[in-house]
This record gives C-alpha cells, structure tokens and sequence, in this order.
C-alpha cells in the first residue's frame, strides 16, 4: 500500500520556503532530482472555466505545499485547454490534438484529466498507444461508466487497443450517480412522472439513461427521455409539451455548457417554480457560477458523484486545511466540488511516480500492476481511502451528494445512499 502524502511528510517543513520558486508549480533542475510534467487536460473557456482555473489552482497549490517534490523527483505541472473560444465547450479536435501533445512531450509522465468523459474518450486510445507507455491519465470528473466498465458496445476494451488499462479515475460513474438520483426523487421527493431531457453528448446520455432504468424501478413513470438540441434559443414548445405530459418532475442529463442556462430558464417560465415541479440536475450542472445567478436556479437539486466542499470541509483532515490555504490564498472556496478531485487524481498519480522508475510505462505498471496505489485515509484529500482497482482503474469510494440551489448558491442538502448497486 502506498502513501504517498507520509512519503513526503519529511519535506512539509520547508514546503512553505520552496513555494517562492513560482505559481506554476515549476522547480530547478537538481533540487528533487530528475524532472517530471504531469498535466492537467481541462477546458479553459467557455461556461467550465471557472471550475477548470479552480481545479488547476487547487492542484498548484497542493505542489506548492510539497515543495513540488515527490520521491527523487522534481515534479512541474503544465495545463492543457480542450477547449475552444468558438464552441464555448470541450472541443473533439482540441482533444484529439491534445492526446497527440501529451504523448510527443517526452518528459511528461501523465495527464489529470479529463473533465468530460467525451473527451477522455477521444484522448485515451491514443494515450494507451504510446510506444514509451501506455500514458497513464487519471481523471478527477470523468463519470461515463463505459471508459472503465460495459456499457456501450465495444466498452471499455476499444480504449486500450495496447491490450493494458491506463486509465484511472478517482470519482464515482455514472450507473451509481443516475440511480441516487432516481431513489432520491422517488423516496424524498415523491415524484411518479418524471421527463428526462439529455444533452446528446456520451456523458448526458449516460447518466440519463441511467436515471431513467431506476426511476421505472423506483415505479415512477419515465414520460420521455429525449435530447434538447444545444444550439435552440426557446424551448418553451418543449416544456409545453412536458406540461401536457403531466410530468411532476423533469430531470436534465447534460451540463451546463449546452445551453441549460436556457433550458433551465424555460422549465420555469412554462412548468413555475422548482418548489413545485421539481428541477434535478447531476453533476454536469454543478460548479457554474452562471446558473446560480439564474432566479430561475432557485430550488433546483443537484447530484454530485462525491463528497461536496462543504463536506470535506466539515469533515476536517487533509481536505480542510487545503481548501483553507485556498481560501487563504484566493478569498474564497473552490468555484466547483471537483477542485479537490483534481488534488486526489494527481495523488494517486504522484504516489504511482514515487513508485516507478521515473518512465510513463513505470508510471501507469504502478497503479495497473502488482498492489497498485492506495492513498490512505489521512493523507487523501478526499478525507477516505482511496484505492484504485488494478483490473478497471475504478475507485474504491463510491458517494453521492445531494445539492439544493438556495439562495443563489450551491448548499448541501443529504448524502445519498445508493440501494441495490
């Protein structure tokens, strides 16, 4: 078992000193040994930018605190954007172009990434055909089950075609988020007509689809499940119809990036209020400072695949006084629950590292072969053990928070047990 926040426990005291070498992470040559990129794939424009600058934040600040030293070697930490001014969103050439950077950057030894499962799905075939490799990359906020486990056709095996896993991921998948959610509405809610909408992406579609086989267990009728087209500027023609369905509810599969500003709007304007027929989102509507600036936002509930700020901050240990030096250090919390996500991927990846021979094929053999890499409870930001399974790169952790939209902000509002998975 490894741990590598006790590994380097030693350089703590003159973490705050080293800190001056810069904001990004970097450190000289010599000082840790050889040096090391790990970077993050994230998209840094359009409505995901405040999470992603807060998620790389996070992580930077983390480095800073160990002195940007893990074992015997220097780490430096580099961004990618997956994003486009143009599209707004995770952009498939970006990412294809990307997956071909990461592998021709010769020092770099794994990615932190992505944040949408679309996209992890265009980059880790060819991260797994690296001839040096395959590349490790570990994802904080990927939860489309098909990159770990069946799902799709031809999931997971089409994307390792090397024949080995290199994809890990620290979050809990969407098979387990669409079901809470499902037994939420049922059981605290009370809702029997729900309507789902998707956005038409891999990740809405999923954990629609996911939400609406429980939703039928938990006997509450599925009305429709269908996309809304992303690119719309009214959809009060199809929450008319939802409306004459008779829905007391509507759940949205999606994120936020594709237009739920409107849709969201448009639910209220033709359905009223939340306190009435319920709005539920998953975590794809979570972290955007632009739907809590929504009036409309107000009573929406939220699924999040983890343990939420607020209650890693409650819970003390290694997350609290983290998110305490952020707050310290940018006035407040991280704008989305994902940032400390980010923190534990690049744990896991960093205690691979400690593990290896320094090489990105001995940086993935340590977290897919012999006891893999666990993160114990004390050390992990995430306040929990967290172990990655060396058969699917799937997490050990599997929580479901429940978010309420009030007063204009994201507030916790239950931990959700998952029945039956």
């Amino acid at each position: 078992m490894v741990k590598p926040v006790r590994a380097i426990a030693l350089v703590a005291m003159v973490s705050m000193a080293l800190a001056a070498c810069g904001d990004d992470g970097d450190s000289a040559e010599g000082d840790g040994g050889k040096t090391l990129i790990i970077s993050s794939d994230l998209p840094l424009q359009g409505a995901s930018k405040d999470a992603s600058v807060a998620t790389n934040n996070a992580i930077k600040l983390y480095l800073e605190q160990i002195g940007n030293k893990v074992g015997d070697y220097t780490i430096e930490f580099k961004e990618y954007d997956d994003s486009t001014a143009a599209k707004g969103n995770w952009d498939d050439a970006q990412c294809t172009k990307n997956a071909s950077e990461h592998v021709q950057n010769t020092d770099e030894v794994a990615v932190m990434g992505t944040y949408n499962s679309g996209c992890a799905k265009i980059q880790v075939p060819t991260l797994n055909q690296d001839p040096d490799g395959p590349m490790l990359m570990v994802s904080h906020a990927n939860t489309n089950p098909g990159l770990t486990k069946t799902w799709d056709p031809g999931e997971p095996t089409k994307f390792f075609p090397s024949g080995k896993r290199s994809y890990a991921r620290v979050i809990t998948t969407d098979d387990y988020q669409g079901a809470a959610a499902a037994q939420f509405a049922a059981q605290d809610l009370k809702v029997t007509k729900c309507y789902v909408l998707n956005d038409n992406q891999t990740y809405g579609q999923g954990v629609a689809k996911a939400f609406a086989d429980e939703a039928a267990k938990q006997n509450i009728q599925v009305l429709g499940n269908e996309p809304w087209d992303s690119k719309a500027t009214d959809y009060k023609a199809l929450f008319g119809k939802i409306k004459a369905a008779g829905a007391d509810c509507v759940y949205l599969g999606g994120i936020y990036d594709l237009n739920g500003g409107q849709v969201v709007k448009d639910k209220v304007a033709v359905l009223g209020p939340n306190t009435g027929i319920k709005l539920i989102g998953p975590d794809g509507f979570t972290g955007y400072p632009d739907l809590l600036k929504l009036k409309e936002s107000e009573g929406m509930y939220l699924t999040f695949a983890g343990l939420t700020t607020q209650q890693l901050r409650e819970a003390g240990g290694a997350g609290a006084k983290l998110l305490d030096a952020y707050k310290a250090k940018y006035g407040a919390d991280p704008a989305t629950n994902y940032a400390l996500y980010g923190v534990s991927a690049v744990q896991v990846i960093l205690a691979a590292i400690e593990k290896s021979d320094g090489t990105r094929k001995g940086v993935r053999d340590a977290v897919f072969e012999g006891d893999g890499i666990t993160i114990g409870a004390a050390d992990s930001v995430l306040g929990k053990e967290i172990k990655v399974d060396t058969q699917t790169g799937d997490v050990n952790a599997i929580d479901i928070s429940v978010e309420l939209v009030k007063g204009g902000a994201e507030t916790f509002f239950k931990a959700q047990p998952v029945a039956g998975q």
